[in-house]
């Protein structure tokens, strides 16, 4: 009889875990898949960067103390599992797409050319550069968050955050017209 309790026990254990993951998969899912491509530059690979986090966050979801922490905590996973790529294999890099960061729909004609240049401004800061402001923008993330996850002082983030849009505006000073401060927003 307490064969049986302990098996009800697990199996309701289990049924949390699985919520918990599922509730996970379904709230970052989107963020995860966008910082994997802006990563790989690459739909197939971002999508198997994607999956493999996944699957090492459900293999190790009882590490994750703090739910609020999930999201620095599954970058950090995919940072790592993309590195892991790199030492298998050299992946063949494409431009980024646009269409893929943002809907057609969303962007009005004007500013779609403002948007490409901000693009390939960013897509030409060295890594060290690109990363962190990548992290900032796409994944909304906050100074603090962003050493944790790239594991550097924060004080060194601040300064790479401040000469990667530095380097970003003086390259798009040199394009016509009038850039907006709409595309740097942070959302």
């Amino acid at each position: 009889m307490a064969e049986a309790k302990t098996h009800k026990i697990d199996s309701k254990a289990d049924l949390s875990r699985r919520a918990r993951y599922e509730k996970l998969v379904a709230s970052l899912y989107q963020d995860v898949y966008r910082y994997g491509f802006w990563l790989c530059k690459s739909q197939p690979l971002a999508e198997d960067l994607v999956q493999e986090t996944f699957l090492r966050a459900w293999r190790s979801l009882d590490s994750l103390k703090n739910d609020n922490a999930a999201k620095a905590w599954l970058f950090t996973i995919l940072r790592r599992e993309n590195a892991r790529l790199y030492e298998r294999y050299r992946p063949v890099l494409v431009d980024v797409d646009e269409q893929v960061i943002v809907e057609k729909d969303s962007i009005e004609p004007d500013n779609k050319m403002e948007r490409r240049w901000l693009l390939d401004a960013m897509n030409r800061l060295e890594k060290d550069y690109r990363e962190p402001l990548l992290l900032q923008i796409i994944g909304g993330f906050s100074g603090k968050e962003i050493a944790l996850i790239l594991d550097i002082n924060s004080n060194t983030v601040m300064t790479r955050l401040f000469r990667a849009r530095s380097k970003v505006i003086n390259q798009l000073a040199s394009k016509p017209g009038k850039i907006s401060s709409q595309l740097f927003e942070i959302k």
